[in-house]
């Protein structure tokens, strides 16, 4: 089972979103464009465990409260396209105790170091030869009630995430 842990997105922020890769689309901006409802912040990517309980138990003993998700400007990783999110010294933290309970709990995860981000295009490109103007990211926020552990299953048009369960 391939699984990650992350903040699901509410649909106000969703739809922000969303309108901001329409209008990517619009000025020639190609690549595979995250699905609606697989946009989330990634906070833990596990990989291949098959005992979401231990994972569960281990989110469980951290405790999780509230807190403002603002995304802020845009990047690159290679061809991969995201959203930024504002300075959060609360979700920082957050993944920090997260992250150390899986160690403690002796459950594997990518050790990558955590650079909050919303995927939007993997395999992103401009037109060819043509200059264009990146429209400025819509500012969105929302409150984040829970954390996630997510599966990921590579389906007939993509990946399907689906929510194990949640603490928060």
């Amino acid at each position: 089972m391939r699984l990650f842990i992350a903040i699901r997105l509410d649909n106000k922020l969703l739809d922000a979103l969303s309108r901001f890769q329409s209008d990517l689309k619009k000025l020639g901006v190609t690549g595979h464009f995250t699905p609606r409802e697989n946009m989330h912040i990634t906070l833990a990517f596990i990989g291949e465990y098959n005992d979401p309980d231990a994972v569960l138990e281990a989110m469980d003993r951290v405790e999780f409260r509230p807190m403002e998700i603002r995304t802020e400007g845009i990047g690159w990783y290679g061809d991969l396209f995201w959203a930024g999110l504002a300075e959060n010294p609360q979700l920082l933290e957050y993944v920090k105790k997260l992250r150390h309970q899986l160690a403690e709990s002796g459950i594997p995860f990518d050790r990558k170091k955590f650079s909050p981000h919303i995927t939007l295009t993997r395999k992103y490109a401009c037109p060819q030869g043509k200059k264009i103007a990146i429209p400025n990211l819509p500012g969105g926020s929302m409150i984040a009630r829970e954390v996630s552990l997510m599966r990921s299953e590579r389906g007939k048009n993509g990946m399907i995430y689906t929510e194990i369960g949640s603490v928060g």
